[in-house]
């Protein structure tokens, strides 16, 4: 039996809702596509109005109870996941590639930072501390605690199906929440391997709660309607972000952020080239491209901007294009047809403007959903690939002569979720790092997530910040008490 055929076997295909996998309440059902093959290899249920209801009201029983429950034992069933996780790693790798594409390698990367974010709060469940303080004008103390805020709504996206779940899951459930996790429709299958994976850590009914769904938005609606949702934490577009914002309004419900990127990647006339196209290739290439942190605009020095682009055309052309669960394929398909005619009219939108294709630029002739990894160089100003998102192999350079004009340019941006910079004088990496309106900054690093570090952006980027102690916070209220003894 392959990875696979063994994750289909063990993976529920119906609705996690108080315990128990129970199937849609009017039948419906998610057709399941290998972006590989374009072929259904698999449904799951699809939640209803009534569904997403009802896991509330599960959530909302299962709240008190989780909440008291002491922070050790939670820590323990945090570890646990973290340990069936890495177990299973084979097989939760080959679902995240077949539903989503990418490559074994990333997917088992993704697997590993997923599974971290289960240890990395396992270990913060145990550290939500408060403070005890003298009002300075004496006479009472001042008291500090933390509390869970309530019942969590998740809304996870397509591209990273099992980091964004557990990175959501493992905050809020060390903070004593319960929560009700929605994934994408592309995406479900991992999200509900996850859901069955911790009720055998030991997760009581209803803590965790799954409720794939195609009608996201009357889904959504109704989980943000129930007067038991105190947050909200969604990572997405902002376009729909700005949605949910507004829902969230309605009953001032406190919400995380996690949504678009315009990372741009700096490479200064002093910085190590090679040591830059290996960051850039991390940089953009991370999950095909697919992903809010991938370096979205190359901002070249004119001095070093033809050997750059040569090497870096070079390291392109040499990844391995193929299926995700090919053990040799380096690149995947993306996530499914409308990305790549969005990628494909991106770049042609920008050679049209004058942009030099230096290795790739079109979709191969093959089955499935592929586009080349590809190098524009001599990006116009006025190209749409510039201002947008690509989510995909492509990178478009732009080439400078002063570094005021790169740190304009890569500001000059309603995104400020991450920026990269290359240089081999620190000092001047720091001081253009602090000028970078952005969340995170990758200083000769293509690589900025880490479980342990507070990950989240600037201006139209996000609200609030995901790993870290600073995650398990935004799952808490603060309760101040004034008291004297």
């Amino acid at each position: 039996m392959t990875a696979l055929q063994q994750a289909l076997s063990r993976c529920p295909t119906d609705l996690l809702i108080d315990g128990k996998w129970v199937p849609s309440g009017d039948g419906s059902r998610i057709k399941v596509v290998d972006p590989a093959t374009a072929e259904v290899f698999a449904d799951v249920a699809s939640a209803t109005v009534e569904d997403a209801v009802a896991a509330v009201e599960a959530a909302e029983r299962a709240l008190p109870i989780w909440a008291d429950t002491p922070p050790r034992e939670r820590s323990v069933v945090l570890r646990r996941a973290y340990e069936l996780m890495i177990e299973r790693r084979e097989e939760f790798a080959a679902l995240i590639s077949a539903e989503n594409g990418k490559a074994l390698a990333d997917a088992r990367a993704e697997l590993n930072y997923a599974a971290e974010f289960f240890r990395w709060f396992s270990e913060e469940a145990v550290r939500l501390s408060g403070t005890i303080q003298t009002a300075p004008a004496g006479g009472y103390r001042i008291v500090v605690d933390r509390a869970p805020i309530g019942v969590a709504v998740l809304i996870t996206p397509w591209n990273y199906p099992a980091a964004m779940a557990t990175r959501k899951i493992g905050p809020a459930l060390a903070a004593g929440c319960s929560v009700v996790l929605k994934p994408a429709s592309d995406t479900p299958l991992t999200a509900l391997a996850i859901g069955a994976l911790m009720l055998e850590a030991g997760v009581p009914a209803g803590v965790v709660n799954v409720v794939p769904a195609n009608r996201s938005s009357a889904v959504v609606s109704a989980l943000l309607a129930q007067p038991a949702v105190r947050k909200l934490s969604f990572t997405g577009s902002t376009e729909v972000g700005r949605i949910l914002l507004k829902q969230a309004a309605e009953r001032v419900i406190s919400s995380s952020m996690e949504l678009g990127g315009n990372a741009p990647f700096i490479v200064l006339a002093d910085a190590d080239l090679d040591a830059a196209v290996q960051g850039a290739m991390l940089a953009k290439m991370r999950n095909g491209g697919e992903a809010c942190t991938a370096a979205n605009r190359f901002y070249v020095h004119e001095s070093v901007a033809d050997e750059f682009s040569a090497k870096f055309a070079e390291a392109m052309r040499a990844v391995r294009v193929g299926p995700g669960l090919d053990e040799n394929t380096e690149l995947g398909p993306l996530v499914n047809e409308a990305a790549v005619a969005k990628v494909d009219e991106l770049v042609q939108d920008a050679v049209g403007k004058g942009a030099v294709i230096r290795t790739g630029g079109q979709a191969p002739d093959r089955t499935g959903y592929y586009y080349e990894p590809t190098v524009l160089d001599n990006v116009a100003p006025s190209s749409a690939i510039l201002d947008e998102e690509i989510f995909g192999p492509v990178a478009p350079i732009v080439r400078f002569t002063d570094v005021e004009d790169a740190i304009r340019l890569a500001n000059d941006t309603p995104y400020g979720l991450v920026s990269y910079l290359y240089t081999t004088d620190l000092r001047e990496g720091m001081r253009v790092a602090g000028k970078l309106e952005a969340g995170m900054v990758g200083l000769n690093r293509g690589l900025v997530s880490d479980p342990a570090a507070p990950f989240g952006g600037v201006k139209e980027s996000g609200l609030g910040r995901e790993g870290g102690h600073e995650g398990m916070l935004e799952y808490t209220e603060t309760k101040y008490i004034a008291t004297d003894w």
